[in-house]
């Protein structure tokens, strides 16, 4: 959502912009306000409470995902990663970013061994069964359409077998549901293997899970974000933008800072929104390195007509509904305002931010270099040293 120099305005005014475009009511806007009052809540989701840990939690700005604006919430304590993100979108505008999802299934894991030779095959032929008493038990997710859909079977090279219960969880994170379903079948997949069952668990890398953003920037548009400050043509400034993905592609150390500029954008929406970000690291990294090498999990190169064109795609499980984000008032607030209505439309956004955080940091790593703004922003909201007490 573009909001002209919402940056130069005051916290006030930001809140009043953001409470009048998301309808906040009085109450949502407190639980932004006063993060104290989390601690009923926080008790029941974590042992030992001591209090709270705030992180500052911001908004992006120019969001278009798949024609609809988006003010975009992010968690984050790092200075200028939601101006990078924001002059990323801002730079892609008016098209903004296409997005796109390939579902909501999570895979729970059944590992076996000691199994008999032909175990693979028996357990394929037993699918029906397994998917059967994974859903016996009528749960919400079940009612609504959800639920065990699929079985695979893998046979590892130390010979373990691994049965993989495809689930549709929905809007959720599914990490429960699946976990109760793999616990379920278990006792059947020992008896049809001949094997012993070991762990039983849910994948933190959602493979059916895939989010891809898009979006192309115009090199006109890049050469004026300069200001008349760049040094070269616009031509040349696609060129050392790809130079500096293409150090990425090729070299493992670049690529791991790499992914992790497209982490800050997309962990901070996670946090924002309460969702579980470490699960959403695991399975982005391992999909980085799915081919057997660490990847970039975005793509760059130039359309026919010489602008740049930018991918990202990763595994992306966030949720909308779910007990930790019910539970946690300050995660419905924010899902309030970014105005998604599915864990698709949030994981498609979600996307859009980390390919709009990556294009800004490839822009100034291929130009100016990354610590002109970043200190520049770092200066300007440095807070004065803490005053010590006195006697």
């Amino acid at each position: 959502m573009t909001i002209p120099c919402f940056h130069k305005k005051s916290f006030q005014e930001r809140l009043r912009i953001v409470r009048k475009r998301a309808g906040l009511t009085k109450r949502e806007e407190e639980v932004l306000l006063r993060p104290d009052r989390f601690v009923k809540a926080a008790d029941c989701m974590v042992e030992n409470l001591l209090g709270v840990t705030p992180v500052p939690l911001g908004v992006a700005t120019n969001f278009v995902v798949n024609g609809k604006e988006r003010l975009v919430p992010m968690a984050i304590e790092e200075c200028s990663v939601i101006a990078a993100a924001s002059n990323g979108a801002k730079l892609a505008l008016p098209e903004g970013f296409r997005a796109k999802s390939s579902g909501s299934v999570m895979i729970g894991q059944v590992q076996v061994v000691g199994a008999g030779r032909n175990a693979a095959r028996d357990l394929l032929k037993a699918k029906d069964r397994l998917l059967s008493e994974a859903n016996c038990r009528e749960s919400t997710i079940v009612k609504l359409g959800g639920g065990a859909k699929d079985a695979q079977v893998r046979v590892l090279e130390n010979g373990h077998v691994v049965v993989h219960l495809l689930v549709d969880v929905l809007d959720s994170m599914g990490a429960n549901s699946v976990n109760s379903m793999v616990e379920r079948i278990a006792p059947l997949v020992q008896d049809i293997s001949g094997g012993r069952v070991r762990s039983r668990i849910v994948s933190n890398l959602a493979v059916e899970r895939l989010c891809t953003a898009s979006a192309v920037w115009r090199k006109e548009a890049l050469l004026e974000s300069f200001h008349g400050e760049a040094k070269g043509s616009a031509e040349e400034i696609v060129d050392a933008i790809l130079d500096v993905y293409e150090f990425a592609l090729y070299d493992p150390f670049r690529a791991a800072t790499h992914n992790k500029g497209i982490m800050n954008g997309i962990d901070a929406v996670a946090l924002a929104t309460g969702n579980d970000w470490r699960a959403v690291e695991a399975g982005a990294h391992a999909f980085a390195a799915i081919s057997g090498r660490y990847m970039p999990l975005t793509k760059y190169w130039k359309d026919d007509v010489g602008d740049l064109y930018g991918e990202a795609s990763l595994p992306l499980p966030l949720a909308t509904i779910g007990k930790s984000i019910s539970a946690n008032p300050s995660a419905m607030a924010a899902l309030k305002i970014m105005g998604v209505a599915s864990s698709a439309e949030l994981s498609e956004t979600a996307a859009c931010v980390g390919l709009a955080q990556n294009l800004a940091a490839l822009r100034v790593l291929a130009t100016e270099g990354i610590q002109k703004g970043h200190m520049k922003l770092y200066a300007r909201k440095a807070c004065p040293p803490a005053r010590k007490n006195r006697a």
